[in-house]
């Protein structure tokens, strides 16, 4: 069993988008009915046939599987850390991975408490506060994983580019969850998730929730591990809607 990196470096530190934005969008997954309780938060992806979203945790049930299968074929101890971990459920299910470490981090202290208190016995599994911008600066990880979180962040270059500082040499950042846009596609796409949030009475919201292109993967070096426009994939992977991105140092 490896140990923890010991990654950070005050795990009370709190970074943006900050304590507002960790209450609105707490106030704003219960009003959408994604607060869980810790049982259901333990089956994760699984979940009962008649919730809402039911069919959204199909989908993050196949690129789960996806991701877990990719990681597993590397067949070596890997440090992980997931970023915007959330209640800490792919976390929990990335602590099977024999001989890894996996650290998960959020700035949102309601679901990382459920985290600990869900998966917190996992001898290779921590929660902490923070995310890649509050870690100690030697700090470093075979895999840094965007799952669904990638939206929160304004600005990709400087996430990626911070992410990137903390990858070995041999690294990969996954990012897998979220859409990204054509750039002609963004104004639209923008203006959806305000008229969304006003609908449900979080107006503030859509200052929190970004919109990343295609193009802006441009200055990294990436592969698209799974391509949600691809034939193939419409047909077998039933419409997944979100591309499995992987980035390197080289």
């Amino acid at each position: 069993m490896i140990s923890s990196n010991n990654i950070l470096t005050d795990p009370l530190q709190a970074s943006a988008p900050g304590k507002n934005f960790a209450k609105m969008y707490t106030a704003s997954r219960q009003k959408e009915n994604r607060i869980y309780s810790d049982e259901q938060v333990a089956l994760l992806p699984f979940i009962e046939p008649s919730h809402i979203h039911y069919e959204e945790w199909q989908v993050r049930k196949r690129s789960g599987s996806r991701l877990m299968d990719w990681l597993e074929h590397k067949n070596k101890p890997l440090f992980i850390q997931e970023v915007g971990c959330g209640n800490g459920w792919l976390s929990g299910k990335l602590a099977s991975l024999k001989n890894s470490f996996i650290t998960g981090t959020d700035i949102n202290k309601t679901e990382l408490f459920q985290a600990r208190r869900v998966f917190g016995k996992k001898p290779n599994l921590e929660f902490a506060e923070g995310d890649i911008r509050t870690i100690a600066s030697d700090a470093t990880f075979d895999v840094i994983i965007f799952a669904a979180a990638i939206q929160y962040f304004p600005s990709f270059d400087q996430i990626i580019g911070a992410a990137l500082s903390h990858l070995n040499p041999a690294g990969e950042i996954h990012i897998l969850d979220s859409h990204f846009y054509q750039t002609d596609e963004l104004e639209k796409a923008k203006q959806r998730s305000q008229l969304y949030y006003q609908s449900i009475g979080y107006d503030e919201m859509a200052k929190f929730y970004f919109h990343h292109s295609f193009d802006s993967l441009k200055a990294f070096h990436y592969k698209l591990l799974f391509n949600p426009l691809n034939f193939k994939n419409k047909l077998f992977a039933r419409n997944d809607p979100f591309p499995w991105i992987c980035i390197s140092v080289l």
